[in-house]
C-alpha cells in the first residue's frame, strides 16, 4: 500500500527530510502513519512529512502545497498550548501487540486523564473569570498570514458585559456578602432552621434579606443586559474585507489579525490596524478620536507611501512584504513598526502612530484600507479602558462606622437581658435567641432606601433646566457635592473658554496688537512688492515708506505661522473651516489670513499659501515633529519649491525656547509683558538648512525610526540635534477669555466657605492676570509669590512668613512645588490649606494629581473637589472625593472620567450650594429616620422581653414585621428625599449657608445619639403604657402597642419635616389606609373586634401623645432658643 502525500503545513511542524538508508525504520514510520491515519487522516504528523515512498513534485505543486498547509494553520491550529503540545504527544503513537509500548501507553492515559482535567478547569476558569494577557509583537504579510499563527490571537470581541449567565447569581451574591452586615443578616435568617433558634416565622427575618437582593439583582440585571445589547450592536456590525475572492462582508466580531479590512467615511474602525491605502489625495485621512481620548479635533493620519502608490486595492495581495507590529500596549499616542517590502533590499520603512487607526476612532474623510494588528482586548481602547476606582462618600463611612455601634449596642442589650435572667441553662441558646430579636437594630432597609434616594437627587440634577446638560456618572456620591471644601480647578478650558483670540506680534524691532492689525498687512503686503522682480533684476523697487528689515522680519514671521502647525483648511457647507489639535493653532492661522498670507491647501507631502499679491507658494513637507507636554513645542522642516531653500521651522513655550535661543536681549522681558496682560506666549525661530545638511541629518532620523528598542528615545536626540542656530523670529501673544458667569461664580464660592485652587500650566504673572480678572483675588487680599528658587530652606522660611496672613492668595511655580511635595510637604500644605487661594503654576497633569492626593492627606476631614476639561485633567478628577468635567472644545475625556459632567464652571455653584446641599441634608436624616425606625422597635421588644421576666419571646411576629420596614411606613420615610430646609432662592443668595454642611453637623455623634435617646424613651413609653394602663391581654397588647407605633412613625416624618408636600400627605395617607386593610387581612394578628371601639382608639390617643408631644415640644423649644441660620432666613422662630 502507498500512502498518499498530503501537502506541508507550516515550519512549526516536525519536518523529516527524503528516505532514509535504514528500511526497518522506513517500516516503522509506516506502520505509525497507518495507525495515525486510521485516527485523523489530517494529523500535523502526515502533514509534517512526505511518505518515503512518494518522491517530491514540482515547485507548482509545492506552492500549493504551502498554500494548503497555511489553510491547515487557520483551519485545524491548536487552540492553545495545551492543544499542541497534545499533538507533539501523539507524535508517537500506540500500535497494538507491542509489550514495551502496553506499558508507555498505560502511563500516557493515566497522564492524559490529569492532563485533559487540568486542561477543562484552566478553560473554564478561562471562560468564567478571563485570563491574564500575553501580549506578543508579531509579524504578518499582507495575505493573511502572520507569525504567531493567526488562531493564537484573541478574537475581536467586544465584552463589556460584567457578569456571564453562569457567574451573575455567585458574583452578585459575593458582591452583597462581603459586606459584614449583609452576611450578618444572612447569618440571622439561616439561624431560623435552628428549632432552639426559632423566635418567629421563618420569611420575617428571610423576607427583608430577598428583597434587598432581588431588588439589587434587577439592577445589576438590567445595567448588564443594556452592556449586552450595546456589545451585540458592535460585535455585528458589518465590514468590508478583502480577500483574494474579492470584497466580502463579515460581522466585526469575526476579523483577525492579519485582515485588509476597508472602512468608509462616518464608519467606525473596528480593530486596530494600520493604514495602507486611502481614497484621499495625497494619502491621508482624518480620523475622529473623541469615543477614544476624548479630543474632538480631528487628527491626521498617513498612509504607507509604498502601498498607497499602488495601483488599486487588489495589489495588496500580490504584493510581497513583510510587517512588524509590537507588543499591545495601552499607550495610545506610541507606536512602533515596521514595513519590508520583500523585493525591496533598503531599509525598512518606519511604521508609527501617524500611520494607525486605533480602535473605535471613526474615519472623517476618504475610504481606508487598514492592516489588522491587533484585536479585542488587544486594542489600544480596550486596554485604556479601566473601571474607575469606587469612590464611598463620606456620609456612607459615618453610617458605616454608626451602624457598628448600633451593632455594638444590640449586642450590649442581649447580654443585659442574658444578665438579668441569670446564666444558668443553655444561656447561650438565650444569648442568640436575643440577638435575633434585636436585630432590627441594624436597619436592613437602610441601604436600598438610601441608594434610591441618591438615584432621585441624581434624576433632579440631570433634569434641572438651569443646568442642562449635566450628566451624573456616579450616583453613589450625590451628597459629597453638599461638603466640598476645597476646589482644585484647570484654567485653560475650565476657567476660560479656550477660544483663543490673537492679541500681539512682537518681532523686537516692531510689536503689533489687536488693534494695528492693519499695519501689519501693510508691512507684509510691502514686503512681496519689495523681492526682486521677474526680469531677474538684482535689486526690486523698494517701497520708501516701510523699511526693508521690518518688512522681511513681518514676512518671516508670518511665513513662519503659516507653515509651522498641524492645521489642515477643509470646507464644510462651502465655507473654509481649520481643523488642528489645538485652538492656539488655528489662532495663529486666521490671524496670518487676515493680514494677507492664506493657508490654501494642505495634503501629507505639501502646503500652499496664497499670498497679498494673489500667488501661490508650494512648499514640500519634509518633515514634522508634533507637539508634546514633554517637549512643549512643535517643529516642520519644508523646502520652497520656488526658491529650493530648506527651512526648519520651530514655535514652543517660552521656557523651552529660551534655553535653545541662548541670546536674546528682548525675548524674556517682553514674554514677561505679555503674561501680564493674561496672554498666552508662544516663542517662533527658524533655521536655514543647507542640502547636504538635511540629508546627513536625514540618514540619521530615519536610522533611528526604524531601531526597534528605544526608537522615541533615538528620535529625540536627533531632532533635538537640530535645534541648533536658530534664529528667533517672533514672539506671540493670545487670549483665552474667561467663561460666561466665572467671575460671579468664584465670589459665591469663597462666601460659601469653598478654597479654590487654581492649577495651569501657564506662567506666574499669566495665572495672576486671570485670578483677578476672574475675581479669584480681590484686591484686599495679600497675595504671596515663591518662585524661581530650589532652597528647601529658603521655601520654608517664605511660606512660615505667609502662614501669619489671614486673607491670602498663595502663588508658587513648578519648580517650587516640585521641592515641596518631596522636601517640605507639611509646611507647604500647612500654609496652602489654609490660604483663601491657590494658584499652582507651570502645573504638569501628574503634579496636579498629586496635589489632590496630598491636600486630601493632609486634610482627611475636609471633602475636595477637582474640575478640569482636559485630558490632561483625568488624573486630578479622579484623585478627587468629587469629579467634575466640564464639555470643552479639548474633548469629552475628562467629562467621561468624571462623577459629574457639566457643560461651564458656572453650574458648579447650582450643582453645590442647592442639589449638593438637597442630596446631604435629606440623605443625613432619611439615614437617621431609618435608624430610629430600626431602633424604636426593638426598644419596644426589649420592654416586652423584661415586663415578661426576659424570656426570648417575640411580641410581633410574621406580616407585621415585614409591613413594618415596608409597606406601613416607607412612603413617608422616602418622602424625606423631597424635602427641602430652604428653597432655592434662599440657598443661592445666601451661600454663607453651605459653610454649615462642611462641618458635617447633619449627621455627627450628637445627632445620632438625640435620635437614638428619641427611640428609646419613645419605645420605652409606648410598651410601658400599654401595659401598666390599659391591657394585660397579649393580643391587645400586641394591637395597641403596634397601632400606636405606627402612628407615632407617620407623625414623626410630619413633626420632621420642614415643608409639607403633596407626595408626603398622599404617602401618610396611603400608609394608614394600608395598615387599616391589613387589620382586616390579619385576624389572627390582632383583636380585630376590640379595635374597633372607641376604647381602643382613646388608648392609642393617649400612648401618641405621651409618645410624640414631649419630643416635638423639645424641638419648638430649640428651634426658638437656638434657632438654625435657615430658620432665621425663613423666618421661622
Amino acid at each position: 500500500m502507498v500512502l498518499p502525500s498530503y501537502p506541508q503545513s507550516s515550519n512549526r511542524y516536525r519536518s523529516l527530510s527524503g528516505g532514509s538508508s535504514n528500511s526497518a525504520h522506513h517500516h516503522s514510520d509506516f506502520h505509525r502513519r497507518q495507525a495515525i491515519m486510521r485516527r485523523n487522516p489530517f494529523h500535523p504528523n502526515l502533514l509534517a512529512s512526505p511518505s518515503p515512498l512518494v518522491t517530491s513534485g514540482s515547485s507548482e505543486s509545492e506552492s500549493s502545497e504551502r498554500r494548503l498547509g497555511a489553510e491547515y494553520d487557520r483551519l485545524f491550529a491548536p487552540e492553545d498550548d495545551d492543544d499542541r503540545n497534545e499533538n507533539e504527544q501523539e507524535s508517537t503513537p500506540f500500535i497494538p501487540g507491542d509489550r514495551e509500548q502496553d506499558q508507555e501507553h498505560a502511563k500516557r492515559l493515566k497522564r492524559g486523564f490529569w492532563t485533559t482535567a487540568v486542561r477543562i478547569i484552566h478553560r473554564t476558569k478561562r471562560r468564567l473569570f478571563g485570563e491574564k494577557a500575553d501580549f506578543k509583537s508579531r509579524t504578518m504579510n499582507l495575505r493573511g498570514e502572520t507569525t504567531p499563527i493567526r488562531s493564537s490571537f484573541v478574537p475581536n470581541v467586544v465584552r463589556n458585559q460584567k457578569y456571564s449567565v453562569l457567574t451573575f447569581i455567585p458574583q452578585v451574591l459575593y458582591e452583597q456578602f462581603r459586606f459584614f452586615f449583609n452576611m450578618y443578616f444572612l447569618i440571622v435568617a439561616l439561624s431560623q432552621f435552628i428549632p432552639a433558634l426559632k423566635v418567629g416565622f421563618l420569611f420575617t427575618y428571610i423576607a427583608p434579606l430577598i428583597f434587598v437582593l432581588i431588588v439589587t439583582m434587577i439592577k445589576e440585571a438590567y445595567d448588564d443586559f443594556q452592556r449586552y445589547v450595546r456589545d451585540k450592536e458592535a460585535n455585528s456590525q458589518k465590514y468590508d474585507v478583502l480577500t483574494e475572492h474579492g470584497v466580502v462582508q463579515i460581522p466585526s466580531s469575526k476579523i483577525r489579525v492579519g485582515d485588509l479590512v476597508i472602512v468608509h467615511t462616518n464608519q467606525r474602525v473596528p480593530a486596530d490596524g494600520i493604514l495602507l491605502r486611502t481614497t484621499e489625495k495625497g494619502g491621508a485621512s482624518f480620523v475622529r478620536t473623541d469615543q477614544l481620548d476624548g479630543e474632538t479635533d480631528w487628527k491626521l493620519r498617513r498612509a504607507l507611501s509604498s502601498c498607497q502608490a499602488l495601483s488599486s486595492d487588489r495589489a495588496l495581495l500580490s504584493m510581497e512584504a513583510r510587517v512588524y507590529a509590537e507588543a499591545p500596549r495601552k499607550e495610545i499616542y506610541e507606536f512602533v513598526g515596521t514595513f519590508q517590502r520583500g523585493d525591496d533590499e533598503q531599509e525598512p520603512e518606519p511604521v508609527s502612530l501617524e500611520n494607525t487607526m486605533w480602535s473605535n476612532c471613526v474615519v472623517a474623510s476618504g475610504t481606508c484600507v487598514l492592516l489588522i494588528v491587533y484585536t479585542g482586548r488587544e486594542t489600544r481602547a480596550v486596554m485604556n479602558t479601566t473601571h474607575p476606582r469606587a469612590k464611598v462618600g463620606a456620609l456612607d463611612a459615618e453610617l458605616n462606622f454608626l451602624s457598628k455601634l448600633l451593632f455594638l449596642f444590640m449586642l450590649l442589650m442581649s447580654v443585659l437581658m442574658v444578665s438579668l435572667r441569670g446564666y444558668h441553662g443553655s444561656w447561650y441558646v438565650y444569648l442568640f435567641r436575643f440577638i435575633l430579636l434585636f436585630s432590627s437594630i441594624i436597619p436592613i432597609s437602610l441601604r436600598v432606601n438610601l441608594d434610591m434616594g441618591k438615584t432621585m437627587y441624581s434624576w433632579f440634577m440631570m433634569r434641572d433646566g438651569k443646568i442642562a446638560g449635566t450628566v451624573v456618572r456616579n450616583s453613589a456620591i450625590p451628597e459629597e457635592l453638599g461638603r466640598v471644601s476645597y476646589l482644585l480647578s484647570d484654567k485653560t478650558g475650565t476657567l476660560t473658554q479656550n477660544d483663543m483670540i490673537f492679541k500681539k506680534l512682537h518681532l523686537g524691532l516692531i510689536s503689533f496688537s489687536r488693534d494695528s492689525l492693519m499695519n501689519a498687512k501693510e508691512y507684509l503686503r510691502a514686503s512681496y512688492s519689495m523681492q526682486p522682480q521677474s526680469s531677474g533684476a538684482s535689486s526690486g523697487a523698494y517701497s520708501l515708506d516701510y523699511d526693508a528689515d521690518v518688512c522681511r522680519g513681518v514676512r518671516d514671521a508670518i511665513q513662519a505661522l503659516s507653515l509651522c502647525h498641524n492645521v489642515t483648511p477643509v470646507l464644510e457647507d462651502g465655507a473654509r473651516q481649520y481643523q488642528a489639535s489645538s485652538p492656539d493653532e488655528v489662532a495663529l492661522v486666521k490671524f496670518a489670513e487676515v493680514v494677507g498670507l492664506v493657508l490654501e491647501n494642505r495634503t501629507q507631502a505639501s502646503i500652499t499659501l496664497r499670498n497679498p499679491n494673489g500667488s501661490f507658494e508650494e512648499y514640500e513637507i519634509l518633515q514634522v515633529f508634533p507637539f508634546t507636554s514633554e517637549r512643549k513645542r512643535a517643529g516642520i522642516i519644508v523646502k520652497s519649491l520656488i526658491t529650493g531653500e530648506t527651512t526648519f521651522y520651530l514655535k514652543g513655550a517660552d521656557t523651552v525656547m529660551l534655553r535653545i535661543l541662548y541670546h536674546s536681549d528682548w525675548l524674556s522681558e517682553e514674554c514677561d509683558n505679555m503674561a501680564r496682560e493674561g496672554l498666552r506666549t508662544l516663542v517662533i525661530a527658524k533655521r536655514v538648512m543647507a542640502d547636504e545638511e538635511y540629508a546627513a541629518w536625514l540618514v540619521r532620523y530615519k536610522e533611528a525610526q526604524t531601531k526597534i528598542l528605544n526608537r522615541t528615545t533615538a528620535v529625540q536626540a536627533v531632532v533635538d540635534s537640530l535645534e541648533v542656530d536658530m534664529r528667533l523670529l517672533a514672539l506671540t501673544g493670545v487670549e483665552d477669555r474667561l467663561q460666561q458667569g466665572v467671575p460671579q461664580a468664584l465670589e459665591m464660592l469663597r462666601n460659601a466657605g469653598v478654597r479654590v485652587w487654581m492649577l495651569t500650566g501657564d506662567k506666574v504673572d499669566t495665572a495672576i492676570c486671570v485670578a483677578r480678572a476672574s475675581k479669584l483675588v480681590n484686591r484686599s487680599q495679600a497675595i504671596r509669590i515663591i518662585q524661581g528658587t530650589q532652597a528647601v530652606g529658603e521655601i520654608r522660611s517664605q511660606l512660615a512668613d505667609c502662614s501669619s496672613l489671614r486673607d491670602l492668595f498663595l502663588v508658587v511655580d513648578g519648580t517650587v512645588l516640585e521641592v515641596c511635595l518631596k522636601e517640605c510637604r507639611n509646611d507647604f500644605f500647612r500654609t496652602a490649606s489654609e490660604a483663601s487661594s491657590v494658584a499652582v503654576c507651570r502645573c504638569s497633569p501628574t503634579q496636579k494629581a498629586q496635589v489632590v492626593r496630598m491636600l486630601k492627606a493632609y486634610v482627611p476631614s475636609k471633602r475636595t473637589c477637582a474640575i478640569g476639561d482636559g485630558g490632561n485633567d483625568v488624573s486630578m478628577i479622579t484623585a478627587a472625593d468629587v469629579g467634575i468635567g466640564i464639555v470643552g472644545k479639548e474633548g469629552k475625556q475628562a467629562s467621561l472620567a468624571a462623577d459629574f459632567s457639566i457643560m461651564q464652571f458656572s453650574f458648579i455653584t447650582r450643582l453645590l450650594l442647592w442639589h449638593g446641599r438637597n442630596a446631604y441634608k435629606r440623605s443625613a436624616r432619611l439615614s437617621q429616620f431609618v435608624i430610629h425606625r430600626g431602633l424604636i422597635i426593638s426598644i419596644i421588644q426589649a420592654a416586652f422581653s423584661a415586663i415578661v421576666y426576659f424570656a426570648a419571646i417575640p411580641i410581633y411576629t410574621g406580616w407585621l414585621m415585614v409591613g413594618y420596614a415596608t409597606y406601613y411606613t416607607m412612603f413617608p420615610v422616602f418622602s424625606l428625599v423631597l424635602d427641602s430646609d430652604v428653597d432655592e432662592e434662599i440657598a443661592l443668595t445666601y451661600p454663607e449657608l453651605y459653610k454649615e454642611l462642611q462641618k458635617g453637623r447633619s449627621l455627627s455623634y450628637k445627632t445620632f445619639l438625640i435620635w437614638v435617646m428619641k427611640a428609646v424613651y419613645q419605645g420605652a413609653a409606648i410598651m410601658i403604657l400599654a401595659i401598666l394602663f390599659f391591657e394585660d391581654s397579649l393580643l391587645r397588647i400586641v394591637s395597641i402597642t403596634f397601632t400606636s407605633l405606627i402612628v407615632t412613625e407617620l407623625l414623626m416624618v410630619l413633626f420632621e419635616v420642614h415643608h409639607v408636600t403633596r407626595w408626603m400627605t398622599v404617602s401618610e395617607i396611603v400608609s394608614a389606609v394600608i395598615y387599616l386593610f391589613s387589620i382586616l387581612l390579619l385576624p389572627t394578628y390582632f383583636d380585630t373586634l376590640f379595635m374597633f371601639t372607641f376604647a381602643f382608639w382613646w388608648r392609642v390617643l393617649v400612648i401618641v401623645m405621651f409618645s410624640v408631644l414631649p419630643v416635638y415640644v423639645a424641638k419648638i423649644i430649640h428651634r426658638r432658643f437656638s434657632p438654625p441660620v435657615y430658620a432665621k432666613l425663613n423666618n421661622v422662630v
